[in-house]
């Protein structure tokens, strides 16, 4: 039996969470803010070997990167600091997880649904937002646009950022409410003068593109991270890198603010809105605090950040094994004239998370024999996704799935491989082989 995404675990990290539990320290403490600093280095450098314990790198990586205990809360906190809220509009693509959508609705916002472009990208295949839609949908009461870079592939930025840009004239940013997240949010608006831009990034740590800010022709290769005005990613337990559970926030620097202001926001919104954490209040006197707002419980633990340090020493090998198998996929999927999606491009590097295939010629009820078959045949398969105006919970709230043909068409053939570096090559030949019979014998 194949499975379709176990998560790959060494003694490594089995031996940083024993010390970690050994250390007395199991909650948000030192490790939890040396793989936030860990992780603000790999985000802007690509690295992994930089010692973020020594003082320099130390002082230059904190305050960039906050850890939380899911990509669902990080998203969560990004629309919060921004101040989104009742009356307050977000546009997401209507191919994503519920997550996506969920963060908006927590907020008291209104999700606006966007259909993705026929096909996906004309380059890549990803199940991408329509742009020309997504401009159509903007309104006075738009406040941000979340994006979400599926399966590992950076969407088009450069669209988008030139998109509300030209639609400024349309927000307004809300006066501060007199509270100290009030405050900051509406600074950070101001700051930004348009709608926020933000990268569903759960599936994308170590992607990268080429990038135009500004209208630079030239462009610049950034990492995920660097690119949205503010970027959320999950470190579940089948991404790429994991903490068992957990997630991370980061965001580009805005004039006038302080990271470090920022920052503290994020630990506050997290921690009960409690002006210390356990940590600081270890230092000797140091047992007052208070609590700002009545706020959330959503921080990462050191048992977790214990993982995830270990994933990333490991984390460039991971990407590159990935590599290798969507290599044998493609190849294996062109000979049987599927589509699939394009991880690597001359402007765009994947993180290799995921790999969708769409069967042509094929119903909604062939897709799920083949996907059927693949299980008898020893083959974990999955779907990603079903689209959010199918379910349940967004039929309630008026959305039809008759209103997004694209995102419909995508979704009705499709078929996701497992994708994961505890295959091995005969592993990855056996998968190819029995997708070309069960393909095979439901046409």
């Amino acid at each position: 039996m194949i499975p379709f995404s176990p998560p790959d675990i060494s003694d490594l990290e089995i031996e940083e969470v024993c010390s970690a539990l050994r250390s007395g320290w199991i909650t948000t403490g030192p490790r939890t803010k040396l793989l936030e600093r860990r992780l603000a280095a790999f985000i802007e450098t690509g690295c992994v070997d930089i010692d973020c314990t020594q003082e320099e790198a130390s002082r230059k990586y904190s305050n960039r990167v906050v850890c939380l205990n899911s990509a669902t809360a990080a998203e969560e906190m990004n629309l919060r600091i921004l101040g989104v809220g009742p009356e307050d509009e977000v546009i997401v693509p209507a191919y994503t997880y519920t997550a996506t959508a969920s963060a908006v609705i927590h907020c008291g916002a209104k999700v606006v649904f966007v259909d993705i472009q026929k096909d996906g990208d004309p380059e890549t295949h990803m199940p991408e937002i329509d742009y020309d839609k997504l401009e159509a949908a903007i309104s006075e009461k738009t406040r941000a646009i979340v994006l979400v870079d599926l399966g590992g592939i950076i969407c088009n930025y450069d669209r988008v950022f030139d998109i509300v840009e030209r639609k400024k004239s349309l927000f307004t940013p809300a006066p501060s409410d007199g509270t100290p997240l009030g405050d900051l949010s509406s600074r950070i608006r101001h700051a930004l003068g348009r709608i926020a831009v933000i990268s569903d990034a759960a599936h994308t740590l170590g992607a990268s593109r080429i990038v135009h800010p500004n209208g630079n022709p030239e462009g610049q290769r950034l990492n995920c991270g660097q690119i949205a005005d503010f970027t959320s990613f999950s470190f579940h337990a089948v991404k790429n890198f994991t903490t068992a559970e957990g997630g991370a926030s980061t965001w580009r620097p805005l004039p006038g603010i302080d990271d470090a202001e920022i920052y503290k926001m994020y630990q506050l919104l997290s921690l009960h809105g409690q002006s210390k954490d356990a940590l600081a209040k270890t230092q000797l006197g140091s047992w007052e605090y208070d609590v700002i707002g009545p706020w959330y419980k959503c921080n990462m633990t050191d048992i977790m950040a214990a993982i995830g340090l270990r994933q990333l020493d490991r984390y460039p090998e991971l990407l590159k094994r990935r590599e290798e198998i969507i290599q044998k996929y493609n190849h294996a999927c062109s000979e049987l004239g599927i589509s699939y999606m394009i991880h690597h491009t001359n402007s765009m590097d994947s993180s290799n998370h995921l790999y969708l295939i769409r069967i042509p010629g094929i119903t909604v009820e062939q897709r799920n024999s083949i996907i059927v078959r693949m299980a008898e045949l020893g083959v974990s398969t999955n779907v990603h996704y079903k689209p959010m105006p199918m379910l349940s919970a967004y039929k309630n709230l008026g959305w039809e799935i008759k209103d997004f043909p694209n995102t419909y068409d995508y979704y009705h053939n499709l078929i996701t491989l497992p994708l994961h570096t505890l295959l091995s090559d005969e592993d990855v030949t056996y998968v190819c082989e029995k997708l070309k019979e069960a393909v095979q014998e439901a046409k």
